[in-house]
């Protein structure tokens, strides 16, 4: 339901605008049976969409749910929905714009954790739909010549996703997905995750440090020299040789190549 969709006639985008904004008024030409008011109709409509809406937000985002209350949730879930209605018809895509609200609402402004938590929220549920594929099995890494190492390429898993945080961002997910409270957990601390599906379960991981810049600039196409080049540079305690026993355990690749060769799960 796009408010601001060129290509949508007005009378539907009024339509799917007063559905998520209870201030509009009725759409023109809305009517009743036998030309009667339909506001009452309408309103219930309206309260259907809404709440199915709010349920899917809920379903995406239990552990901000769950941080902020579920009354708080809803009401801030009905505010998100007027500035950023659903753009698809397929719910699971909805809420990418839900962090960057976050960082805008004022009501949680003490809170600015909260931003990244949803960010991870979002990449669960985006690997959880991802692509399938097979994760580089180890031995495909001792299959190259070790003089072609340094030269190696790697093709990210389709459910790979990492997110980098200035806070406590996945030790707050974790124990708000697992119903911990957050007592021992610092906020202030800085934690990037790693989130894979390499078979049939999503897992979040907490990355050492370093890891994270490291596993970018392989997905960004950087070859695996070039990586860890930079990666030592800005992290001197970054452990290499962790992070590639890491990333293939955690099945972050699907595949690796060198020169013409390109080497594909063997497993």
């Amino acid at each position: 339901m796009p408010r601001n969709d060129p290509v949508m006639p007005p009378g539907q985008r009024d339509f799917g605008a007063a559905l998520l904004d209870p201030d509009l008024p009725l759409p023109e030409g809305i009517v009743g049976p036998h030309g009667k008011n339909a506001q009452k109709r309408f309103a219930v409509y309206r309260n259907n969409v809404t709440v199915s809406l709010i349920d899917a937000l809920a379903g995406i985002f239990p552990a901000i749910q769950r941080l902020v209350g579920d009354n708080f949730f809803r009401e801030m879930a009905r505010t998100y929905l007027v500035m950023d209605p659903p753009q698809s018809p397929v719910i699971f895509e909805y809420g990418g714009g839900f962090a960057a609200f976050l960082e805008r609402f004022e009501p949680l402004s003490r809170y600015p954790y909260l931003p990244d938590v949803a960010r991870l929220e979002r990449a669960w549920l985006d690997a959880f739909h991802a692509g399938d594929a097979d994760p580089l099995a180890p031995d495909s890494l001792a299959a190259i010549p070790p003089e072609h190492l340094a030269d190696t390429t790697f093709t990210a898993h389709p459910s790979t996703r990492i997110v980098q945080s200035s806070f406590a961002a996945v030790s707050i997910f974790s124990a708000s997905r697992e119903d911990r409270t957050l007592d021992g957990i610092q906020p202030g601390d800085a934690e990037d995750g790693l989130i894979t599906r390499p078979f049939d379960a999503v897992t979040v991981r907490q990355l050492p440090p370093g890891a994270a810049d490291f596993f970018t600039a392989l997905i960004a196409g950087a070859t695996l020299g070039q990586a860890a080049g930079t990666t030592v540079a800005r992290h001197p305690e970054f452990d290499l040789p962790s992070a590639i026993s890491a990333m293939l355990e955690a099945g972050v690749f699907s595949a690796c190549s060198f020169g013409q060769a390109n080497l594909e799960q063997t497993a």
